[in-house]
């Protein structure tokens, strides 16, 4: 009988102790995705028409809207004050990193992804990392077990020693594992996502961390071919549209193993849209500014929290937070107790949680600091912004309104005109005077210009080297003669000169589609008539037309297979020239009244070329190989280039 109690008791107690290890809160996940380059105004959530975001969508239907978050405005600062907590220029990371360079974020600092794996987290990072591409600096000493990305921007190819290939790396861990021409980065967004959603599919007891930079939308653009030509907002929108697809994967790869309601799943971009750069840049919607510059365009970022049944479906909030503030955020969830950042490295960033869990709606910062590379240019408090410095509208814009040139303050209160035109200094004295005194703080703590006691050094090594054997860089030299400027405006056949250079958005679309071109010319005689009429595109993707050795050539180049189909004329001949290629991939030359010539290509081409189009040479890397390397000389008229 004694025996049978002690049973009974025993079970009781067994029983007790499991519903309180059931009810004890798991750890939530952390899913951070973070874009490349992407504007304000560029998903349907902050109000985009042009871009499909059906699963940006639902996210922002299911979750909170904050439309205050800030970053930094540009890229590797950004990334630095989002691991860290800090503003960049307390971490010594004010600017972009680039391949093969001394510096990157010190691995003394103690990111994120450090806290988290003290906490019992698996972490991995997928994608665009940008904090130093030496060893010392690659996110495995940053307290991520494992990586798979391109280590920086996807613009920094160097020259491949072995071949010449330009070509980026592409890491797995700590070692290459591939090396991409600019046609291979068509994949990378669809293998980040196949990477993370294995992560989330092979997740076990552990919580875990997975941050996901993009490579998108930096430029140059390569979305994937079953995203290419689809948009109606170009190459641009064609990413941005597998973006938003990459999300709805991973959202769905938590749904369906059940982690959902366990998963705080952040989206956000580390700074606005690089408007320069015309159609293959995106924008800012309401807000005044572009990439590089400190005015709400340039830093304000479209961002979504998602996280069914802790935050709240549909609901928004305007109050000031950033990327500083994920640090402290995610440490507090994912500690047991209520963990904190370490009392004796000082961080910038705010615990955030209570305005995602519904508990509050006030930020929790007095301020907020825009700082342009070391230079602290304005201030936020509230409703109100001032600025200090005379101030860009984001980089390679070359307009300078008059009202930005001014060393004079600058006050704007954005909740009544968010596009901070209106200067209201002379009329608010008292809150200039207020705010001055919060930027005499944050000066006299981490300078503005040099840095201030604050500041920790960053991360610096002897000796450094390229991931990859590479061809030394040749010095910048003038050039002997000024090359066409590159124009992104629309095409006027009827002006269009040899010399001239368009930006590869302003061409026609010829991705998947017919095409066809057509021209007068009258070459030079001899040897001296050789050279390239019209290029367009390059060593992966393209078109030309070209005379050489008394013939006219059109060539195309697919998946790096050239085709060819050529016409003799005779020296100094006049000639009408049409040539195009089908849906078929019949390629076609027809010279005056002849009968066609024609040849077989492997197809329509399959995306756009990411080149300019050049008339009367070829730009950079020739579609031909076997083309002249000289520009054409002769006369050029009647050119145009059709689509079906």
């Amino acid at each position: 009988m004694r025996y049978l109690i002690y049973c009974v008791f025993s079970c009781v107690f067994v029983a007790a102790g499991c519903q309180q290890a059931e009810a004890a809160p798991a750890k939530p996940n952390f899913v951070l995705i973070y874009i490349d380059d992407m504007g304000y105004g560029d998903i349907g959530p902050y109000g985009s028409t042009l871009n499909r975001t059906p699963h940006l969508n639902r996210m922002a239907a299911e979750g909170m809207k904050l439309t205050s978050f800030y970053a930094a405005p540009v890229c590797s600062a950004s990334r630095a004050q989002l691991l860290t907590g800090c503003y960049a220029p307390r971490v010594s990371v004010p600017g972009v990193f680039f391949p093969a360079g001394p510096k990157g974020l010190n691995p003394s600092e103690r990111t994120v992804a450090e806290y988290l794996k003290e906490l019992g987290y698996a972490t991995t990072c997928i994608g665009k990392w940008h904090l130093g591409d030496q060893p010392d600096f690659l996110p495995t000493n940053q307290g991520f077990d494992h990586y798979f990305g391109i280590p920086y921007s996807n613009d920094m190819q160097r020259n491949s020693l072995e071949d010449g290939r330009r070509v980026t790396p592409l890491l797995r861990d700590d070692k290459v594992a591939e090396l991409l021409e600019d046609e291979g980065q068509r994949r990378v967004t669809r293998e980040y996502t196949e990477e993370a959603v294995k992560f989330i599919e092979e997740a076990s007891d552990k919580p875990f961390f997975l941050y996901l930079p993009h490579t998108a939308m930096h430029v140059p653009l390569f979305p994937h071919e079953d995203f290419a030509g689809k948009s109606k907002n170009g190459t641009y929108g064609d990413w941005v549209e597998e973006v938003d697809w990459s999300v709805g994967q991973i959202l769905d790869a938590l749904r369906e193993k059940k982690l959902a309601e366990n998963t705080l799943v952040i989206f956000t971009s580390d700074n606005g849209p690089w408007a320069s750069k015309g159609a293959a840049g995106g924008v800012a919607g309401p807000l005044r500014g572009s990439k590089g510059c400190t005015l709400e365009g340039g830093v304000r970022e479209p961002t979504i929290a998602w996280w069914p049944g802790t935050v709240e479906a549909g609901s928004s909030c305007d109050a000031v937070c950033g990327t500083t503030d994920v640090l402290p955020t995610f440490i507090k969830l994912g500690g047991a107790d209520g963990g904190k950042p370490v009392p004796w490295v000082k961080i910038d960033g705010k615990d955030i949680s209570p305005i995602l869990l519904g508990k509050s709606t006030e930020s929790p910062h007095e301020a907020w600091f825009y700082y342009q590379g070391t230079t602290l240019q304005a201030v936020r408090s509230g409703p109100w912004k001032l600025a200090i410095t005379p101030q860009s509208i984001g980089m390679g814009m070359k307009d300078r309104p008059a009202d930005l040139t001014s060393k004079e303050p600058r006050l704007y209160n954005l909740d009544e005109e968010i596009g901070e035109v209106t200067n209201l200094a002379d009329k608010h004295p008292e809150v200039v005077s207020r705010l001055q005194k919060l930027i005499d703080g944050m000066v006299a703590d981490i300078g503005s210009g040099k840095p201030g006691p604050g500041v920790r050094p960053a991360g610096e090594v002897e000796n450094p080297v390229t991931l990859y054997p590479t061809q030394p860089r040749k010095p910048r030299s003038r050039p002997t003669k000024t090359p066409g400027k590159v124009s992104d405006k629309p095409i006027v056949w009827s002006k269009v000169k040899l010399g001239d250079v368009y930006a590869s958005t302003s061409a026609p679309a010829i991705a998947r589609k017919a095409f066809s071109i057509h021209c007068s010319v009258v070459p030079a005689d001899g040897k001296a008539g050789e050279g390239v009429i019209v290029a367009h595109g390059g060593s992966a993707i393209g078109y030309s037309l070209y005379v050489k050795a008394d013939s006219v050539v059109f060539a195309t180049r697919n998946a790096g297979i050239v085709s060819r189909v050529e016409s003799p004329i005779s020296p100094g001949e006049a000639v009408k020239v049409v040539a195009g290629i089908a849906k078929d991939g019949t390629l076609s030359l027809k010279i005056n009244d002849a009968q066609p010539v024609t040849a077989k290509s492997p197809g329509p081409l399959k995306s756009h070329p990411q080149e300019d189009l050049s008339i009367g040479h070829d730009d950079r890397n020739p579609v031909d190989p076997e083309s002249p390397a000289k520009p054409f000389k002769g006369l050029l008229t009647e050119l145009g280039i059709e689509t079906e």
